[in-house]
């Protein structure tokens, strides 16, 4: 399987995950026109899975380092498989905070859902980071996982949690009116493919994210991954010109932001040297 060997290279594939994960929402923008949050999430879920799938018979499965996808699953403890299947699960929990939030604006309810989701965001990370040996990727310890067989359970444990979490909220969503699977099938194919899209290009993030942690370690991998902030804000304020009626004053504390935040990430960088 394919191993980042030195520190560097980790950083530009953190750097390729906080692309990834602060571009992805632009795809359920784009569809978010005319196809609801909940349709588009399953779509979603499915890229994720597929890009699991191809990143494990394809980088995971080639070279001599490390154990192959599939020897490398035969052989996982049950307890890992278990906890990269959570870490999915908690996930997609956490993510209930898309479609409560993105459309209804600010109220109570909102900021609660949101606050509590954000938590539970930042466990899901600990979960996969624990079912695989961290500290050697080429031999790891007998039972754990390498990133990609991880990232394969997780990415299953997401799909498998959304028949539960994302037909609740299509049964009782947070706003609007209740959907169902009748819509999602009368979707067209344009539609179905954006949110596919959309999960492609998280699962890479993810992917490049924990085969990185190898070298930077899951603290700095999933620091700088959270960059994704910056990045989000950034297609917010340049593309999407959200703050374009915002008032006086407002573009100075937007530059401010933008710094700080370079410098938090220069400063976790240099952490890790």
């Amino acid at each position: 399987m394919f191993i980042v060997q030195n520190y560097p290279l980790a950083v530009i594939f953190c750097m390729i995950t906080m692309l990834c994960w602060g571009s992805w929402a632009n795809t359920q923008k784009l569809a978010g026109k005319t196809w609801r949050f909940e349709l588009f999430y399953w779509d979603y879920v499915i890229g994720i899975f597929i890009f699991s799938v191809l990143s494990a018979f394809t980088l995971g499965s080639v070279g001599k380092n490390g154990r192959s996808f599939l020897t490398d699953l035969q052989q996982a403890d049950a307890t890992n498989m278990l906890s990269a299947l959570l870490g999915g699960f908690i996930f997609n929990a956490a993510t209930y905070r898309k479609a409560s939030t993105a459309k209804q604006g600010v109220s109570t309810k909102g900021i609660i859902i949101s606050l509590v989701a954000g938590v539970l965001m930042s466990f899901f990370y600990r979960f996969i980071a624990a079912s695989m040996d961290l500290e050697n990727f080429e031999q790891p310890a007998p039972g754990k996982m390498t990133p990609y067989t991880a990232v394969f359970i997780f990415s299953l444990g997401v799909f498998l949690s959304n028949f539960i979490f994302n037909t609740i909220l299509m049964k009782k969503p947070l706003q609007g009116s209740p959907t169902g699977y009748k819509e999602y099938f009368h979707g067209s194919f344009g539609l179905h493919m954006v949110g596919v899209l959309g999960g492609l290009i998280w699962g890479l993030g993810n992917s490049l994210n924990l085969i990185a942690a190898g070298k930077a370690g899951p603290a700095i991998s999933y620091g700088l991954g959270q960059g994704a902030t910056l990045i989000a804000a950034l297609w917010g304020v340049f593309i999407w010109k959200e703050f374009q009626q915002a008032p006086k004053g407002t573009n100075g504390l937007i530059v401010a932001m933008f710094l700080f935040f370079v410098v938090g990430l220069g400063l976790l960088i240099y952490a890790g040297t």
